[in-house]
Protein backbone atom coordinates (compact mmCIF):
# COMPACT_ATOMS: atom_id res chain seq x y z
CA UNK A 1 0.00 0.00 0.00
CA UNK A 2 1.01 3.48 -0.93
CA UNK A 3 1.95 5.82 2.29
CA UNK A 4 -1.02 6.86 3.78
CA UNK A 5 -1.11 10.44 3.39
CA UNK A 6 -0.38 9.70 -0.32
CA UNK A 7 -3.57 7.77 -0.75
CA UNK A 8 -6.28 9.15 -2.58
CA UNK A 9 -10.19 8.96 -2.68
CA UNK A 10 -9.62 7.07 -5.89
CA UNK A 11 -7.51 4.42 -4.05
CA UNK A 12 -10.26 4.07 -1.71
CA UNK A 13 -12.72 3.75 -4.20
CA UNK A 14 -11.12 1.02 -6.18
CA UNK A 15 -10.76 -0.91 -2.77
CA UNK A 16 -14.10 -0.87 -2.12
CA UNK A 17 -14.45 -1.97 -5.58
CA UNK A 18 -12.11 -4.72 -5.42
CA UNK A 19 -12.98 -6.06 -2.06
CA UNK A 20 -16.52 -6.90 -1.12
CA UNK A 21 -17.31 -6.50 2.85
CA UNK A 22 -14.32 -4.20 3.37
CA UNK A 23 -16.55 -1.41 3.58
CA UNK A 24 -19.33 -2.75 5.97
CA UNK A 25 -16.38 -3.95 8.70
CA UNK A 26 -15.47 -0.09 8.15
CA UNK A 27 -19.02 1.09 8.72
CA UNK A 28 -19.61 -0.86 11.93
CA UNK A 29 -16.03 -0.38 13.56
CA UNK A 30 -15.59 3.76 12.18
CA UNK A 31 -19.26 4.76 11.45
CA UNK A 32 -19.10 8.10 13.72
CA UNK A 33 -16.33 9.17 10.75
CA UNK A 34 -17.12 10.29 6.99
CA UNK A 35 -16.66 7.25 5.10
CA UNK A 36 -13.58 8.09 3.58
CA UNK A 37 -12.28 8.10 6.72
CA UNK A 38 -13.55 4.95 7.70
CA UNK A 39 -11.43 3.32 4.70
CA UNK A 40 -8.57 5.16 6.10
CA UNK A 41 -8.83 3.86 8.98
CA UNK A 42 -9.10 0.08 8.09
CA UNK A 43 -6.86 0.12 5.73
CA UNK A 44 -4.50 1.01 8.37
CA UNK A 45 -5.28 -1.49 10.22
CA UNK A 46 -5.29 -3.82 8.10
CA UNK A 47 -1.87 -3.12 7.05
CA UNK A 48 -0.59 -3.26 10.48
CA UNK A 49 -2.55 -5.92 11.82
CA UNK A 50 -5.00 -3.95 14.50
CA UNK A 51 -7.63 -5.23 15.56
CA UNK A 52 -10.43 -2.85 14.62
CA UNK A 53 -12.90 -1.42 17.16
CA UNK A 54 -13.36 2.16 18.28
CA UNK A 55 -11.39 4.72 17.79
CA UNK A 56 -10.18 8.75 19.44
CA UNK A 57 -7.47 10.47 20.41
CA UNK A 58 -5.33 9.96 22.86
CA UNK A 59 -7.46 12.57 25.53
CA UNK A 60 -10.22 11.07 23.84
CA UNK A 61 -9.67 7.46 25.75
CA UNK A 62 -7.71 8.96 28.51
CA UNK A 63 -10.97 10.90 29.63
CA UNK A 64 -12.63 7.25 29.36
CA UNK A 65 -10.09 5.57 31.76
CA UNK A 66 -7.58 4.01 29.12
CA UNK A 67 -4.19 5.56 27.88
CA UNK A 68 -2.62 4.39 24.62
CA UNK A 69 0.30 2.22 25.67
CA UNK A 70 3.91 3.15 24.80
CA UNK A 71 5.21 2.90 21.67
CA UNK A 72 2.07 2.63 19.34
CA UNK A 73 1.85 4.51 16.12
CA UNK A 74 -1.46 6.45 15.65
CA UNK A 75 -3.95 6.23 13.04
CA UNK A 76 -3.82 8.80 10.02
CA UNK A 77 -7.58 10.13 9.46
CA UNK A 78 -7.94 13.45 6.59
CA UNK A 79 -9.18 16.44 8.70
CA UNK A 80 -9.90 20.17 6.92
CA UNK A 81 -8.16 22.89 7.78
CA UNK A 82 -9.19 26.69 7.14
CA UNK A 83 -6.60 28.53 5.79
CA UNK A 84 -6.41 32.43 4.32
CA UNK A 85 -5.88 32.95 0.72
CA UNK A 86 -2.91 35.44 0.07
CA UNK A 87 -4.36 38.11 -2.01
CA UNK A 88 -1.29 38.38 -4.36
CA UNK A 89 -1.74 34.15 -4.73
CA UNK A 90 -3.59 31.56 -5.65
CA UNK A 91 -4.08 28.17 -4.77
CA UNK A 92 -2.62 25.75 -7.07
CA UNK A 93 -3.84 21.94 -7.45
CA UNK A 94 -0.88 20.72 -4.68
CA UNK A 95 -2.55 22.86 -1.87
CA UNK A 96 -4.65 20.13 -0.85
CA UNK A 97 -3.57 16.99 0.07
CA UNK A 98 -7.01 15.08 0.05
CA UNK A 99 -9.24 16.79 -1.69
CA UNK A 100 -10.07 20.03 -3.63
CA UNK A 101 -9.82 23.18 -1.53
CA UNK A 102 -13.47 24.84 -0.76
CA UNK A 103 -12.46 28.83 -1.57
CA UNK A 104 -15.47 31.41 0.55
CA UNK A 105 -14.76 35.14 0.93
CA UNK A 106 -10.66 34.68 0.61
CA UNK A 107 -10.14 31.37 2.83
CA UNK A 108 -10.23 27.76 1.70
CA UNK A 109 -10.50 24.48 3.28
CA UNK A 110 -7.48 22.50 2.41
CA UNK A 111 -7.57 18.34 3.72
CA UNK A 112 -4.88 17.06 5.29
CA UNK A 113 -3.57 13.96 7.30
CA UNK A 114 -2.94 13.87 10.90
CA UNK A 115 -1.84 11.06 13.30
CA UNK A 116 -4.17 11.87 15.67
CA UNK A 117 -6.20 8.69 16.65
CA UNK A 118 -5.57 5.49 18.09
CA UNK A 119 -8.05 2.32 17.78
CA UNK A 120 -8.85 0.40 21.10
CA UNK A 121 -7.07 -2.55 20.98
CA UNK A 122 -3.84 -0.01 21.21
CA UNK A 123 -4.86 0.86 24.74
CA UNK A 124 -5.06 -0.34 28.42
CA UNK A 125 -7.58 0.66 30.90
CA UNK A 126 -10.82 0.55 32.20
CA UNK A 127 -13.40 -1.44 30.39
CA UNK A 128 -15.55 0.25 27.89
CA UNK A 129 -18.82 -0.09 26.17
CA UNK A 130 -18.48 0.32 22.37
CA UNK A 131 -21.12 2.56 20.90
CA UNK A 132 -24.27 1.07 19.39
CA UNK A 133 -24.75 1.84 15.81
CA UNK A 134 -27.90 3.30 15.09
CA UNK A 135 -30.73 2.05 12.74
CA UNK A 136 -30.98 3.32 9.10
CA UNK A 137 -34.08 4.71 7.93
CA UNK A 138 -35.39 5.08 4.05
CA UNK A 139 -37.85 7.47 5.11
CA UNK A 140 -35.58 9.37 7.62
CA UNK A 141 -32.99 9.64 5.26
CA UNK A 142 -35.50 11.46 2.48
CA UNK A 143 -37.04 13.98 5.01
CA UNK A 144 -33.64 14.76 5.81
CA UNK A 145 -32.14 15.49 2.66
CA UNK A 146 -35.54 17.39 1.10
CA UNK A 147 -36.21 13.90 -1.39
CA UNK A 148 -40.05 12.44 -2.14
CA UNK A 149 -40.79 9.28 -3.12
CA UNK A 150 -43.42 9.77 -5.82
CA UNK A 151 -45.43 6.71 -7.63
CA UNK A 152 -43.61 5.14 -10.38
CA UNK A 153 -45.33 6.63 -13.82
CA UNK A 154 -43.65 4.62 -16.56
CA UNK A 155 -44.66 2.19 -18.65
CA UNK A 156 -41.17 0.73 -19.25
CA UNK A 157 -41.02 -2.13 -17.91
CA UNK A 158 -37.05 -2.51 -18.00
CA UNK A 159 -36.76 1.18 -16.18
CA UNK A 160 -35.63 0.03 -12.50
CA UNK A 161 -36.41 4.03 -11.28
CA UNK A 162 -35.75 7.41 -12.19
CA UNK A 163 -35.00 10.61 -10.20
CA UNK A 164 -36.26 14.32 -11.34
CA UNK A 165 -35.46 16.88 -9.23
CA UNK A 166 -36.23 16.74 -5.68
CA UNK A 167 -38.19 13.10 -6.29
CA UNK A 168 -37.65 9.66 -7.36
CA UNK A 169 -39.60 6.97 -8.09
CA UNK A 170 -39.22 2.60 -8.26
CA UNK A 171 -40.61 0.46 -10.19
CA UNK A 172 -42.50 -1.92 -8.57
CA UNK A 173 -40.95 -4.57 -10.61
CA UNK A 174 -37.48 -3.41 -9.45
CA UNK A 175 -35.43 -6.69 -8.92
CA UNK A 176 -33.32 -4.60 -5.94
CA UNK A 177 -35.31 -1.80 -4.73
CA UNK A 178 -32.74 -0.72 -2.06
CA UNK A 179 -30.10 -0.87 -4.90
CA UNK A 180 -31.99 1.50 -7.40
CA UNK A 181 -33.66 3.49 -4.60
CA UNK A 182 -29.60 4.85 -3.01
CA UNK A 183 -28.90 4.87 -7.11
CA UNK A 184 -31.42 7.59 -7.80
CA UNK A 185 -31.20 9.37 -4.50
CA UNK A 186 -27.82 9.56 -5.17
CA UNK A 187 -28.49 11.40 -8.61
CA UNK A 188 -29.82 13.63 -6.74
CA UNK A 189 -27.48 14.04 -4.13
CA UNK A 190 -24.68 14.41 -6.63
CA UNK A 191 -26.18 16.99 -8.27
CA UNK A 192 -27.23 15.57 -11.40
CA UNK A 193 -30.68 16.74 -11.33
CA UNK A 194 -29.99 20.21 -10.98
CA UNK A 195 -27.16 20.12 -13.58
CA UNK A 196 -29.79 20.78 -16.68
CA UNK A 197 -30.94 24.38 -15.19
CA UNK A 198 -27.37 25.71 -14.25
CA UNK A 199 -25.39 24.04 -16.84
CA UNK A 200 -25.04 24.01 -20.74
CA UNK A 201 -24.90 20.59 -22.15
CA UNK A 202 -21.36 20.66 -23.38
CA UNK A 203 -20.50 21.60 -19.63
CA UNK A 204 -23.30 18.38 -18.41
CA UNK A 205 -21.51 15.25 -16.84
CA UNK A 206 -21.47 12.59 -19.50
CA UNK A 207 -24.35 9.55 -19.02
CA UNK A 208 -21.73 7.48 -18.70
CA UNK A 209 -19.87 9.12 -16.18
CA UNK A 210 -23.23 9.80 -13.95
CA UNK A 211 -24.11 6.07 -14.01
CA UNK A 212 -20.56 5.65 -12.56
CA UNK A 213 -21.05 8.05 -9.49
CA UNK A 214 -24.36 6.99 -8.86
CA UNK A 215 -23.86 3.69 -8.42
CA UNK A 216 -20.47 3.76 -6.94
CA UNK A 217 -22.17 5.59 -4.24
CA UNK A 218 -25.22 2.91 -4.12
CA UNK A 219 -22.90 -0.12 -3.78
CA UNK A 220 -20.69 2.57 -0.61
CA UNK A 221 -24.42 2.87 0.98
CA UNK A 222 -25.55 -0.97 0.38
CA UNK A 223 -21.93 -2.79 1.53
CA UNK A 224 -21.85 -0.44 4.56
CA UNK A 225 -25.60 -1.96 5.52
CA UNK A 226 -24.93 -5.12 4.48
CA UNK A 227 -27.86 -5.21 2.29
CA UNK A 228 -28.42 -6.90 -1.09
CA UNK A 229 -27.21 -5.41 -4.45
CA UNK A 230 -23.87 -4.63 -4.16
CA UNK A 231 -21.99 -7.09 -6.10
CA UNK A 232 -24.96 -5.73 -8.88
CA UNK A 233 -23.34 -2.29 -8.46
CA UNK A 234 -19.82 -3.94 -8.92
CA UNK A 235 -20.85 -5.30 -12.41
CA UNK A 236 -23.55 -2.34 -13.68
CA UNK A 237 -20.30 0.14 -12.45
CA UNK A 238 -18.24 -2.01 -15.17
CA UNK A 239 -20.76 -1.94 -17.65
CA UNK A 240 -20.58 1.88 -17.80
CA UNK A 241 -17.19 2.25 -17.39
CA UNK A 242 -16.62 0.07 -20.44
CA UNK A 243 -18.41 3.43 -22.07
CA UNK A 244 -15.47 5.41 -20.88
CA UNK A 245 -13.13 3.32 -22.85
CA UNK A 246 -12.34 1.40 -19.29
CA UNK A 247 -10.74 4.68 -17.58
CA UNK A 248 -10.04 4.88 -14.33
CA UNK A 249 -12.76 6.35 -12.36
CA UNK A 250 -11.19 10.66 -11.94
CA UNK A 251 -10.52 11.72 -8.53
CA UNK A 252 -12.63 14.35 -8.68
CA UNK A 253 -15.67 11.95 -9.21
CA UNK A 254 -14.35 9.45 -6.20
CA UNK A 255 -14.54 12.37 -4.03
CA UNK A 256 -18.10 13.39 -5.06
CA UNK A 257 -19.53 9.88 -4.65
CA UNK A 258 -17.90 9.47 -0.55
CA UNK A 259 -19.23 12.74 0.17
CA UNK A 260 -22.46 11.87 -1.07
CA UNK A 261 -22.66 8.48 0.16
CA UNK A 262 -21.74 9.62 3.52
CA UNK A 263 -24.63 12.37 3.49
CA UNK A 264 -26.80 9.50 2.49
CA UNK A 265 -26.02 7.35 5.23
CA UNK A 266 -26.06 10.21 8.22
CA UNK A 267 -29.39 11.41 6.67
CA UNK A 268 -30.48 8.06 7.58
CA UNK A 269 -29.14 7.42 11.14
CA UNK A 270 -30.91 8.21 13.91
CA UNK A 271 -28.15 10.62 15.61
CA UNK A 272 -26.38 13.42 14.48
CA UNK A 273 -23.47 13.16 15.91
CA UNK A 274 -21.37 11.57 13.07
CA UNK A 275 -18.14 13.40 11.43
CA UNK A 276 -19.74 15.58 9.13
CA UNK A 277 -16.39 16.74 6.71
CA UNK A 278 -15.16 14.49 4.20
Amino acid sequence: MKPINETTFRDLLDKAISEPGILNAAYRAFYGYSVGNQMLAMLQCQEREIQIGPIGTFMAWKSKGRFVRKGEKAIVLCMPVTCKRKADASASANDTTASDANTTDGCFTRFVHRPNWFVMSQTDGADVVEPTIPDWDVTRALVALDVVEIPFDLTDGNCQGYARDRQIAISPLAGLPAKTRFHELAHIVLGHTAESETLSYNDLTPRSLREVEAEAVAMVCLDALDLPGAADCRGYIQSWNAGRDNEAIPERSAQKIFKAANEILKAGRADDKAETVQ
